[in-house]
């Protein structure tokens, strides 16, 4: 059974993908958008390859294709972007179903989405199968700055708190009869906005004096003190280090 719980964006399922440390998938992350960016546009197959690889990563971590295409949503301001840059782009020609469109702007059309995509998919795997807690122990475990550990954490932790109340504030709001118009509306959005800022601010300092009081000395405890082994390793970057022969081939061949 697929669960998706109110842990960010986790997915509750048990799979060999989710069972791989943070800190390795981070890596493998990064590795494999790398690889992937690095390939020249023109060559159609690398892209294929990419693809394959995440429709079988996705298919091992047991995420739900409903799941990822309703993700992949957050995609569209670049899919538009892309869908323009056949009609704005400059050079020669090249007449598609009686439109004339750039050459230059085709390519460069596939460029940005092939490799947008892929991206994404990517990042969405890693939040579907990484619970945020794991994400900052990971971050963690790859020598992230600890002061920057620390605001992610905060963040992560409160940030359901301040939407839970902008909620109660719009209930209240609307409790009361309030019935503005466009324009009143946005200067009670505004208001509200200010209110939850101090609420926030003022919600900070006591925090802050609650953890000074309990001996915070400005270093959180470790997320994680366990690492991960050299199999986990060879497992999570299997294939990142896919990508990245793929994307050396794909160079070659283009050169």
């Amino acid at each position: 059974m697929t669960v998706v719980t109110g842990d960010g964006l986790l997915v509750a399922v048990d799979s060999p993908v989710h069972r791989i440390p943070a800190q390795v998938k981070l890596v493998a992350l990064f590795v494999f958008v790398l690889a992937v960016v690095s390939t020249p546009a023109a060559v159609f197959w690398a892209f294929g390859v990419y693809a394959g690889m995440l429709v079988a990563a996705v298919a091992v971590a047991k995420v739900p294709a409903p799941v990822v295409s309703r993700r992949l949503a957050v995609e569209t301001p670049f899919i538009v972007f892309a869908l323009l840059l056949p009609f704005v782009a400059t050079g020669p020609q090249v007449s598609v179903l009686g439109l004339e469109l750039s050459q230059s702007g085709v390519l460069g059309a596939w460029n940005v989405l092939a490799k947008g995509t892929l991206g994404v998919i990517a990042a969405i795997l890693l939040s579907a199968t990484t619970a945020p807690r794991e994400l900052l122990a990971g971050l963690e475990r790859l020598r992230l700055p600890a002061t920057l550990v620390a605001i992610l954490s905060f963040m992560v932790r409160y940030l359901s708190v301040v939407s839970d109340d902008l909620h109660r504030m719009r209930v209240a709001r609307e409790s009361r009869g309030y019935m503005g118009g466009r324009v009143g509306h946005l200067k009670a959005v505004a208001g509200g906005v200010g209110a939850l800022f101090v609420r926030s601010f003022e919600r900070g300092e006591r925090v802050h004096l609650a953890m000074r009081s309990r001996g915070y000395t400005g270093r959180m405890p470790l997320l994680s003190v366990q690492g991960a082994s050299r199999g986990q390793w060879m497992e999570g970057v299997a294939i990142s280090v896919a990508a990245v022969v793929v994307a050396v081939a794909a160079r070659m061949v283009s050169s």
